[in-house]
């Protein structure tokens, strides 16, 4: 069954959609990544939409190997950080409306200059995060 059409906040409840375009909506939990791996087996073929706040440089580094992604700014100011060929890419990303694609299987991080809101458009099927990007 589909989720209600809404209002949904995209912070607070982001949707999932599966590989047959399904969507449903799951509420943010402490857990809620190790949640979408036991409610979504492998989370194969399926793509997390989310919008994500954050002011402070994130701790980890994370990549997707199985599509790119895309990242939209809302508002904010930030430094999204792709790992490539060995070196770190900046993309300063400061007006809202613009995005990044991540290519897939590219590591990535992001180190705000100022409070920072992103919509994420992600395909979650094995979705590694590291402290350093690895090799």
């Amino acid at each position: 069954m589909s989720p209600r059409p809404g209002p949904h906040d995209g912070g607070a409840n982001p949707v999932i959609f599966a590989p047959s375009g399904r969507a449903a909506v799951k509420s943010m939990s402490p857990a809620f990544y190790e949640e979408l791996e036991r409610e979504f087996p492998d989370f194969a073929g399926h793509v997390l939409i989310q919008r994500f706040a954050f002011e402070t440089p994130w701790r980890t580094w994370e990549r997707h190997p199985k599509g790119d992604e895309y990242v939209y700014l809302l508002s904010g100011d930030t430094d999204f950080v792709l790992w490539r060929d060995g070196a770190e890419e900046i993309v300063r990303v400061n007006a809202p409306g613009t995005y990044v694609i991540v290519p897939q299987g590219v590591w990535h991080t992001a180190r705000p200059h100022a409070p920072t809101v992103m919509l994420f458009v992600t395909p979650g099927e094995g979705t590694e995060n590291a402290q350093t990007p690895a090799p």
